[in-house]
């Protein structure tokens, strides 16, 4: 009989909130422990978890949620404690170094910080071997991408069996070699949200025309190949060699005139204004359901190459 995991989870945002939906909804036996300063936190879970379901297909049961009244009692039975709390780093201190008192000697400790890197997390623990940070790609009961980033302290166990748990549940954790900042992920999405904003700010685009550019380009295509795969076979059988020596200098062009807008430059009025006049509140419910589409199709479309030996 496979043992029922104790997860705690701190903090009830947006994050946290979509971990436990994931939790919940997986096959793996799990009791979920939800701990939170708000006032209000029963009624609020009550009301805003159901939201992050995936369907009537796949429902999860909120009995298995506890509601912790304090930390000691959200993490003195836990295996694994994860927090979504807010990205104060004087919180984050204090929080570890409580949690370390309570939790189980050998409870795996993450961060889902999206910036705060674990060194700086760990600084008041007496042993920084044990946390990690573990940084979702949002919302993450639907996206698969983990990022774990250790400090130069975490242990190589911690990693190791953190790995080891999100493969089981099918997701996608990446070993982050070294700290910094904004980690992988959100470096690459903010460098080419920089270089948008500059071709707006330059009056090449639109807001909307840019993001149809994406959409129906490197969007879906770097949904099936990330951009040395992309490249790669740009390169026809050369390769990526093949690739930068047909067309290097454009590439190198485009380096040299990469947009440098900053925070405050007064690209922001204008850019906020088409944003706000083109999509006024986005539907996240229709982006997460297509986005959950495109995955489920990826997800056969390579499980019938393997089968296809391709």
């Amino acid at each position: 009989m496979v043992e029922e995991l104790n997860i705690t989870l701190i903090g009830t945002g947006t994050i946290g909130l979509s971990f436990a939906a994931f939790h919940l909804s997986n096959p793996q036996p799990c009791l979920v422990t939800v701990y939170d300063t708000r006032p209000d936190v029963s009624a609020y879970v009550q009301k805003h978890l159901p939201k992050f379901s995936a369907g009537p297909h796949e429902q999860f049961d909120t009995m298995n949620v506890k509601l912790a009244s304090t930390l000691q009692e959200a993490v003195e039975n836990a295996h694994i404690v994860q927090e979504s709390g807010p990205e104060d780093l004087k919180i984050k201190k204090e929080l570890w170094k409580t949690v370390e008192q309570f939790a189980p000697k050998d409870a795996l400790l993450w961060s889902s910080t999206s910036g705060i890197p674990a060194s700086q997390q760990s600084e008041s623990m007496q042993d920084k071997t044990r946390l990690l940070v573990v940084h979702p790609y949002n919302p993450p009961h639907i996206m698969p991408l983990l990022e774990l980033v250790p400090s130069p302290q975490t242990s190589e166990s911690v990693i190791k069996r953190t790995e080891a748990f999100w493969r089981d549940r099918s997701r996608v954790p990446i070993h982050i070699k070294k700290e910094m900042t904004g980690f992988v992920a959100n470096r690459l999405a903010f460098a080419l949200l920089r270089e948008s904003i500059h071709l707006v700010n330059e009056g090449v685009v639109s807001v909307a025309e840019l993001d149809s550019i994406v959409e129906s380009s490197m969007g879906p295509r770097w949904a099936v190949a990330g951009p040395f795969k992309s490249y790669h076979a740009g390169g026809g059988p050369a390769g990526l060699e093949g690739f930068f020596k047909n067309i290097g200098g454009t590439v190198q062009a485009c380096w040299d005139d990469i947009g440098t807008p900053n925070l405050g430059d007064g690209w922001e009025e204008e850019v906020f204004r088409q944003a706000k006049e083109a999509y006024g509140t986005v539907n996240v419910g229709e982006r997460d359901r297509i986005t959950r589409r495109l995955l489920e199709v990826l997800k056969e479309e390579k499980e019938n190459s393997r089968n296809r030996g391709l």
